[in-house]
């Protein structure tokens, strides 16, 4: 058997920037087990595999060692691979997920948006494993269902955080948000998720369903787009948007990599 394997750079306008994911489209879906086998070869943040199902596609996202529930890079990489490769010519294409229906359209100057829920966090006491394990007093804690969002101060701060990654496994929520106002954009942001695999995430679109309603409503921005950059050492940029909701989460890709896996 052979899938067609693609492995694009998401969030990044070309090759090397933004965060790799590798996506196998698939006629039928194959065990859970070889799906994460799969995962686990390839080795990034995240493999996606989707299914045909009529109108659009049912979508999964697996990390090395996990499942996960939501991923944005991935699904902008997918999106990529059907708008541009499978289907070219296509405006938007339509996922079935664990996390209900994703749209994503064609915007524009290459970039792909994304439709996502949006994922409001409220104020939560810090627990002394987060403090410890990021090394640095925050201005202000709170928690979504899935993640901490941990502001600070400066986007300096952000930048030069250096985790204590076995501290942070332990933790009650899957990952880590670190968030400050940008210098040259509206906000940045790094994620830790180390107890799923991902010490750090290069650029990560499913945090971004919890930092857009929190800076929109922090700059006072409304419905209006931001920019957003996550300063992983590959970097990445998003354009933002709150509809209450809903969050739009805009991105753009570069191919890397063709190829096939042998089963």
């Amino acid at each position: 058997m052979k899938i067609p394997l693609y492995q694009l750079d998401a969030f990044s306008a070309k090759p090397f920037g933004g965060n790799p994911a590798a996506v196998c489209p698939l006629e039928e879906w194959l065990d859970d087990d070889r799906l994460q086998q799969i995962a686990a070869e390839n080795n990034l943040s995240e493999t996606a595999f989707f299914v045909p199902n009529g109108a659009g596609y049912d979508l999964r996202w697996f990390t090395p060692i996990a499942e996960v529930d939501l991923c944005g890079h991935a699904t902008l990489a997918s999106a990529w691979v059907i708008l541009n490769l499978l289907h070219p010519g296509g405006t938007e294409v339509q996922f079935e997920t664990r996390s209900g229906t994703l749209g994503v359209e064609r915007g524009d100057e290459g970039f792909l948006i994304m439709d996502f829920p949006s994922k409001k966090a409220s104020a939560k006491e810090a627990p002394k494993a987060l403090i410890e394990g990021l090394g640095a007093e925050p201005a202000e804690v709170l928690a979504a269902e899935r993640d901490y969002l941990v502001v600070f101060e400066t986007e300096d701060v952000v930048r030069k955080l250096k985790p204590d990654f076995p501290r942070l496994r332990g933790l009650d929520r899957l990952a880590v948000i670190v968030t400050a106002e940008g210098t040259g954009s509206d906000f940045v942001s790094r994620f830790f998720a180390p107890s799923v695999g991902v010490p750090e995430d290069p650029v990560t679109g499913s945090a971004h369903c919890t930092l857009i309603p929190f800076w929109a409503e922090r700059l006072g921005r409304g419905d209006a787009w931001m920019d957003a950059r996550q300063i992983s050492a590959r970097g990445g940029h998003l354009r933002c948007r709150d509809l209450g909701e809903r969050v739009k989460i805009g991105g753009r890709a570069a191919l890397y990599l063709t190829g096939s896996i042998e089963l």
